[in-house]
């Protein structure tokens, strides 16, 4: 058993240089969102587990933390974009095992330069750094506000979320990953669409294709995988498995809905959010990537409640630029999708809550109406 250090640094070379020294030791380590309240840090604390802190001050013990198997060498929290964080442990074999499988699969005449500007909370943003750590990619620790300039200054990929594509001009990167949310219906040619989860240790598939060694399949209308970067556990139980396709029960459900069609991933959205109204299935983050594609909508969620009637009702939630959309958004719903995705509600707030990386916080949306 080994101890689990949490880092609490700012996105920077510190940062780098303390997964560094904790690689070579082969401590387990994880790493604290610095932006939260004092209370949810404590709260994230209990959560990982941590027997210590390491700041710029040093290492304070924590007497209350639960040490890890010596194979682990993450420990990480899931978005909570689905409800409470889980608490997930990620080997070094796991976490090697991606940072070249990534560097393989985009690597060019060179090894890429990454341009960290994702928290290292998260696995997108972590992942790029032990690309460096465990892998041949060097970073370049610039302004990770100013995309523009990191290409500039030689930075060749990067990895961010869609509201950081709609502010940027990447056109300087070789190769732009984006995650979290589910991607704008066009985006630019050097833009790849990944998906994956803390879970598999970062993006597993690209632009509808699995890397090479990662099984996709579905499962009853759920993706289920099988790759070299999965997890092994999670703190508070042992990882899911379920029978795939194959026969073997060594298939991780992942709790997205979708379909692999000749190879070819779709991605639906996560089963516990499937709207169902008037018969009908509705995936919220199909009509929402068909509104953003209005005029004056400046972010958009869809939910619904339950309804007497119909037994869920649709119901938009929209940042608008002053606008009233209402006709606009419900014409979008029936010319993209059909009569039963016109929602019944349309709200105008001022936020979409949303995760560090992006992902709607669908179970904190009743909350704004």
């Amino acid at each position: 058993m080994t101890s689990l250090l949490a880092l609490d640094f700012e996105l920077g070379s510190d940062l780098e240089r303390a997964i560094r020294e904790a690689v070579d030791s082969s401590v387990a380590f994880c790493v604290l969102d610095r932006r939260v309240s004092p209370r949810r840090r404590l709260e994230d604390l209990a959560r990982l587990g941590a027997t210590a802190v390491r700041d710029v001050d040093g290492v304070t013990a924590i007497a209350s933390g639960t040490r890890v198997d010596d194979e682990v060498g993450l420990v990480m929290l899931t978005s909570g974009s689905s409800g409470e964080p889980k608490s997930v442990e990620l080997t070094w074999t796991a976490l090697r095992a991606s940072a070249e499988l990534t560097q393989s699969t985009l690597r060019g005449d060179a090894p890429p330069v990454w341009l960290p500007c994702l928290p290292a909370c998260h696995i997108g943003g972590l992942a790029v750094i032990l690309r460096a750590v465990l892998s041949d990619a060097t970073l370049w620790w610039g302004d990770g506000d100013d995309l523009e300039s990191g290409a500039a200054h030689g930075a060749t990929h990067v990895s961010v979320v869609r509201a950081q594509l709609a502010r940027h001009d990447v056109s300087g990167f070789h190769s732009v990953l984006l995650g979290g949310a589910r991607p704008p219906s066009a985006v630019p040619e050097n833009v790849i669409a990944t998906w994956g989860m803390t879970e598999t240790g970062s993006g597993v598939v690209y632009d509808g294709t699995p890397l090479p060694g990662v099984d996709v399949a579905s499962v009853d209308g759920q993706l289920c995988v099988r790759t070299p970067t999965l997890f092994r556990s999670y703190r508070s139980g042992p990882r899911p498995m379920v029978l795939g396709p194959d026969g073997r029960d060594d298939w991780f459900p992942t709790g997205d809905a979708g379909d692999v069609t000749n190879g070819t991933v779709a991605v639906r959205g996560r089963l516990g959010f499937l709207i169902n109204t008037g018969g009908e299935k509705l995936w919220p983050e199909v009509l929402e990537v068909a509104l953003a594609t209005i005029d004056g909508v400046r972010d958009v969620a869809v939910t619904s409640v339950n309804d007497s009637e119909w037994g869920q009702r649709v119901v938009v939630l929209i940042v608008s630029d002053g606008s009233r959309l209402d006709e606009s958004v419900r014409a979008v719903a029936v010319d993209r999708i059909g009569p039963w995705a016109k929602p019944k509600e349309i709200r105008y707030v001022t936020a979409i809550p949303r995760t560090g990386n992006g992902k709607i916080r669908r179970g904190d949306l009743p909350n704004l109406f």
